[in-house]
């Protein structure tokens, strides 16, 4: 009877369900086929009748850019040149100068010089702005300028720069440049030791575990290790990571996404190096992605404790899919879980604003999760720290600096202003922050804040309407009551932006290891971290072990 039963009825069942998912596949697959004859008919159409000439292949690029805009800002698509840059961030290794360079308008910026890469050997500076390479004038080259600086071993690039409004000329000699994933790491004191990670590319793990064996041998019996500014990047790095402070089998992520394929749980696959040498993770609001893997994973398995500043907040996964012609699209595939099941993602691309900014997760929607020990922690905002630092906070005035490059244009004025200290640490003193200050209404430099913009754009759609002359009494009222206020969160946050600058400062004479160098005895994150493991009981106390 059973046996009929289920023929007669479960199988239909089945049946149409198949049916079902066939049908919706087949429509689906229909809408896809007719967008996509809809698409290349109107390319073809237009680059046939087209006034003027057009570039077919900067054509898709815009329109598949453009049509990704839509999503979350890491679902994005690779041509041939970004393919190479893609590669380089991941394996940490390429031929090249060994400098750190964006684009501005018609030039290539140096923004840092590695120590000893060719770049430096050739005598290039922070702050140098490129303008031509080889018979190439960057103003007449719109595409990938940092492709012309880039070939086999020991090309040798003729290269015309300015440098404090005067112009230069150098040679580079090409070489192959290696970004170490860990650039530093040395002991604070007899029995801590600190490693710096900057960045999860395929030798991350392998680095991290050199750096934790050395800092043992040299007799560290407990570890700071740094992930502030950290981006992120591979996510079996972050396992490795984690595994070599706990045992093997250990779930550090999961992965869940619409398709099962992608739905994965990534457990630690070898023997530990030491899962009992006390631990504590810094991050800030620039650790992402891999670095809030490693850090919420250690914090939920009451591991390690964490200090410094909420992280950013990045819960998506993305994979590489390889397109035809050496293309290739990186898609977001899923949410990635913590340990206790928490996602940290901070911003839902799904629901955007009426502006079209995806919406932050408010506090009230956290939700609670336990840790191993069975301390609270929550999700919906990237990690909080164990030990939350104001210090570890950057200012919304701070973060217009940055970004607009206040204070990376005084320090370069300043470099070339003020003679090498060697390897004392430079003395900025506050006749010093006034001459910045001073700097910067000089340069008539904009924060570019929101009130700011919003104000610009108020007189821009004024001057459009012909309306501004009735309201320009008002604005320029508005304009110097903003700039007053600039002014006082300059005079209110000058501690923060007078280590901010020195930072750079430092960096410009002594390079990286030198601004880690100094960190080691001057970071208020790296001392709090020092007095915590330095008291085990109230180690202990926040771990509840």
């Amino acid at each position: 009877m059973t046996s009929f039963f289920q023929k007669k009825y479960i199988i239909p069942v089945v049946a149409s369900a198949f049916l079902f998912v066939g049908a919706s596949f087949k429509n689906d697959f229909f809408e896809i086929a007719k967008q996509i004859e809809i698409f290349t008919t109107l390319f073809k159409e237009l680059n046939t009748n087209y006034v003027d000439e057009t570039n077919p292949g900067d054509l898709m690029d815009k329109a598949i850019k453009g049509m990704l805009a839509n999503l979350d800002p890491y679902t994005v698509y690779f041509n041939e040149q970004d393919v190479m840059q893609y590669k380089i961030n991941n394996t940490g290794e390429y031929t090249g100068i060994g400098a750190l360079i964006t684009r501005k308008e018609n030039k290539l910026i140096i923004r840092e010089v590695y120590k000893n890469f060719p770049a430096d050997k050739a005598g290039f500076k922070a702050g140098d702005e490129i303008i031509q390479i080889g018979d190439v004038l960057l103003a007449d080259f719109k595409e990938d300028a940092s492709q012309l600086m880039r070939g086999t071993k020991n090309t040798k690039i003729d290269v015309k720069y300015i440098r404090q409004n005067k112009t230069g000329t150098a040679q580079i000699v090409l070489d192959e440049v290696e970004i170490k994933s860990v650039p530093f790491f040395a002991k604070i004191d007899e029995k801590t030791g600190y490693i710096v990670l900057a960045r999860f590319n395929n030798k991350a793990a392998l680095e991290t575990k050199a750096a934790l064996e050395e800092l043992k041998k040299q007799g560290a019996e407990r570890i700071v290790l740094d992930l502030r500014g950290n981006p992120g990047g591979l996510l079996h790095e972050a396992v490795n990571i984690c595994n070599l402070f706990v045992p093997k089998n250990e779930v550090i992520v999961t992965t869940k996404s619409k398709i099962e394929k992608h739905n994965n749980t990534y457990k630690t696959a070898f023997e530990p190096v030491d899962t009992q040498i006390p631990l504590v993770i810094l991050i800030n609001g620039k650790s992402a992605s891999a670095s809030e893997i490693v850090s919420g994973a250690l914090q939920d398995l009451d591991r390690a404790v964490i200090v410094g500043s909420r992280s950013f907040g990045k819960g998506l996964v993305q994979k590489p899919v390889d397109l035809t012609y050496n293309t290739q699209l990186k898609v977001t595939i899923s949410r990635y879980y913590t340990p206790s099941g928490r996602c940290i993602q901070a911003l839902d691309y799904t629901h955007k604003d009426k502006n079209g900014q995806a919406k932050r997760t408010e506090e009230k929607n956290f939700n609670a999760f336990k840790t191993r020990k069975g301390r609270t922690v929550y999700d919906g905002g990237g990690i909080l720290p164990d030990i939350a630092l104001e210090e570890s906070s950057t200012s919304a005035i701070a973060n217009a600096l940055l970004k607009n490059d206040g204070i990376f244009n005084y320090v370069t004025r300043y470099y070339f202003k003020n003679p090498n200290p060697g390897d004392q640490i430079p003395n900025f003193t506050a006749a010093d922050y006034q001459d910045f200050k001073q700097f910067l209404k000089t340069e008539k430099f904009s924060f570019d804040t929101e009130t700011e913009l919003a104000l610009k754009k108020t007189l821009a759609m004024a001057k459009k309407e012909s309306i501004d002359a009735t309201i320009s009494n008002e604005y320029q009222q508005l304009l110097t009551a903003l700039q007053k206020s600039e002014e006082t969160l300059l005079d209110k946050n000058q501690e923060e932006i007078k280590k901010l600058i020195l930072a750079e400062i430092i960096k410009r004479y002594q390079y990286q290891e030198g601004l880690y160098q100094y960190y080691l005895k001057n970071s208020a994150e790296i001392k709090k971290s020092v007095s915590i493991l330095n008291n085990s009981a109230d180690y202990k106390s926040i771990l509840k072990i």
